[in-house]
């Protein structure tokens, strides 16, 4: 007989039955909008930036920053799936059978934390400096390791990983665990012992990973 649902369970599952494809529609129009308001204030910060974009001279800007455009949905979905089977796979070793659909949905849900990093960039350079520069905007990973350091005083193989580890990947984690308490009907101690496995171990992997590969 399956175990029953913990109140906390029941209370996330509950606050789960929503719209999913309504919710990734929202959160992509989020990124392309903020992404977008963004990018039109890096534009301000680069000297006699408006008169180099009429005259066509950033027109390389532009086409990346379209290119990312579109690459953002494919990206996302590519990341919840990447996601969900870390989890799928690292419940698997930890004698869990969990139904892949289920994380792909609470890794959808969950994505929606990494708005705030970017709404928070965008309004810390809404009105750029005179001597504030792209590099510093494009840079600028809020409550981040790298944040506290500045991207200036430490080599740019750093910047990447230094970047990841802020505050709201540790939100992340935390929401992953209440995801996977729900999702697997385990206990909060085993769902915190899944999360370091399946995600935060992998995290710390990739990102060493990329410091050692990373060429100068």
């Amino acid at each position: 007989m399956p175990k029953e649902l913990s109140t906390i369970a029941q209370r996330v599952k509950s606050l789960l039955d929503f719209d999913k494809r309504l919710y990734f529609f929202l959160i992509l129009m989020l990124f392309w909008v903020i992404r977008y308001l963004t990018n039109t204030v890096i534009i301000q910060a680069i000297p006699d930036g408006e008169n180099l974009d009429a005259r066509g001279d950033l027109m390389i800007f532009h086409v990346f920053n379209t290119l990312n455009y579109i690459w953002t949905p494919f990206a996302l979905l590519w990341k919840f799936t990447v996601i969900s089977f870390l989890f799928w796979l690292g419940g698997f070793f930890l004698g869990y059978k969990l139904p892949f659909k289920e994380l792909w949905k609470f890794a959808l849900v969950a994505e929606g934390v990494f708005i705030l990093p970017e709404l928070i960039r965008f309004l810390v350079f809404l009105k750029p400096s005179s001597s504030t520069t792209f590099l510093e905007i494009q840079e600028y990973q809020p409550f981040s390791v790298l944040s506290f350091l500045g991207f200036n005083s430490v080599p740019e193989r750093w910047w990447y990983p230094l970047g990841t580890l802020n505050i709201f990947e540790v939100i992340y984690a935390v929401l992953w665990i209440y995801g996977f308490h729900a999702i697997s009907n385990r206990s909060m101690k085993e769902s915190v012992i899944a999360v370091l496995v399946c995600y935060v171990f992998p995290l710390i992997v990739w990102l060493t990973w990329f410091v050692m590969v990373y060429r100068d």
